[in-house]
């Protein structure tokens, strides 16, 4: 998928050595990509993509559980999150081909006709999926989270109970660190020049995603313009939450939800995060600083506090 893998994990008697845990997480990842990998012409959801519109294409189980979470998110989030934005993304010069321009108002609404995940069809009892009409599906921000979840599922089927994965960034850990201790995780302040730690997570037996838009970007007479793109409005976000962090007992979801959070911006984010009982950790722009807001949830996570 375009970015990399690291794992730790205790060593114990009985458990499988190195290299055998490098050959099992490889034939799991080989899976993922094979069906959700963009970067590969003949994967599953490349082929779905050029499928014609209006036939049913039938998808493997794995793939179809991401879609429905996918859609769960995106319904949750007032369509805020929609795994079908590509055609915008790339159209903002933050796909394959990078920009710095703002594009045309006509072109922006020729990309929007073809942005909705509602108009995908499912058929559970068969598993397939239907395009309403053209359109494209881009799992990037949430299939890292995925392969964080099955690697996991497979590493704890070896017996290996207590470790540390990371996937592009998304994070799953189970039981102890080396040290004997929770799995701490530190939430970076953010900048685009340097890398500063504004509070530290104590972890374990869950996941944590973190989506921001300060290193991503661009400029154009004198404005700053996001790579987080809201699907409804077919612009960059405009608000001042910067960075979401969300710990959840699923990556894929704490993933899809992380960047679900930034598009909706500082209040809506807050809300929702309260509706859905998640936990989250915010941060804003405020002036020449930065807010910081966390939800109850994550008040357990919590070991730097504000």
């Amino acid at each position: 998928m375009g970015t990399t893998y690291h794992l730790t994990w205790l060593e114990e008697e009985g458990l499988p050595e190195p290299e055998a845990v490098h050959v099992g997480v490889e034939a799991v990842l080989e899976t993922i990509n094979a069906s959700m990998s963009t970067y590969r012409a003949d994967s599953e959801i490349n082929r779905f993509n050029a499928a014609p519109v209006g036939e049913w294409f039938a998808v493997s189980p794995e793939f179809l559980e991401v879609f429905k979470l996918a859609r769960e998110v995106s319904e949750a989030s007032d369509h805020a999150y929609d795994v079908t934005v590509g055609p915008l993304v790339d159209l903002w010069g933050f796909g394959p081909e990078q920009g710095d321009q703002v594009p045309l108002k006509n072109a922006i609404t020729e990309a929007m006709a073809m942005v909705g995940e509602q108009r995908v069809d499912v058929d559970p009892a068969t598993s397939s999926l239907r395009k309403q009409q053209a359109l494209e599906l881009d799992f990037s921000s949430i299939a890292k989270g995925y392969g964080v979840d099955k690697v996991a599922d497979w590493m704890a089927a070896q017996g290996i109970g207590n470790y540390l994965v990371e996937i592009g960034g998304e994070i799953r850990v189970a039981g102890m660190s080396p040290r004997g201790t929770p799995w701490r995780i530190a939430v970076e302040r953010p900048s685009p020049l340097e890398r500063q730690i504004v509070a530290a997570l104590e972890l374990r037996d869950v996941a944590v995603a973190t989506s921001g838009d300060y290193r991503n970007f661009f400029e154009f007479e004198g404005e700053r313009f996001s790579h987080s793109i809201d699907p409804r409005t077919g612009w960059p976000v405009r608000h001042e939450l910067v960075s979401v962090s969300v710990v959840h007992e699923s990556a894929t979801l704490a993933d899809a939800w992380a960047t679900a959070l930034t598009i909706l911006g500082p209040q809506l984010a807050w809300e929702t995060a309260v509706e859905e009982s998640l936990a989250v950790y915010l941060i804003s722009r405020d002036g020449e600083g930065v807010l910081l807001q966390r939800s109850p949830e994550m008040d357990r996570w919590l070991v730097q506090p504000d």
